[in-house]
């Protein structure tokens, strides 16, 4: 059963701009165990870091941006439609990476702490 589903990845040119969306299942969403809602990246070769979280649904919607796309990516989410967002803009040729979204019962950068992964969308960004 897919719990997480991203769509909205692609190959743009740098200074470009792209929206990913999550899709959450309504199984976790109803759950109301989820604290936290990551997007993460990684290229090849490379760690997977976090790129935006955002503290989840009932709650606030506090977000953490990485100071690597801050100014260049905003995070959101629509609990109505069960998903997170990540508006990239500006995209430069090292934002090219696979892009998960993922859920934790934390709030946390660390990807050991992510319960829920999705499988993933790929950006390219081309100079």
């Amino acid at each position: 059963q897919v719990q997480l589903e991203e769509s909205g990845g692609g190959s743009v040119q740098a200074g470009g701009s792209l929206r990913l969306s999550c899709l959450v299942s309504a199984y976790i969403f109803n759950a109301n165990r989820i604290y936290c809602t990551g997007w993460f990246r990684q290229a090849p070769g490379k760690e997977r870091e976090a790129v935006a979280l955002i503290d989840s649904y009932g709650r606030d919607g506090t977000t953490r941006i990485s100071e690597s796309v801050k100014g260049r990516f905003t995070i959101s989410k629509d609990n109505d439609k069960r998903t997170v967002n990540l508006e990239m803009t500006n995209l430069r040729p090292e934002d090219t990476a696979m892009y998960y979204c993922a859920t934790a019962r934390v709030v946390t950068s660390d990807p050991a702490e992510y319960i829920h992964w999705g499988q993933g969308t790929q950006v390219t960004v081309s100079s």
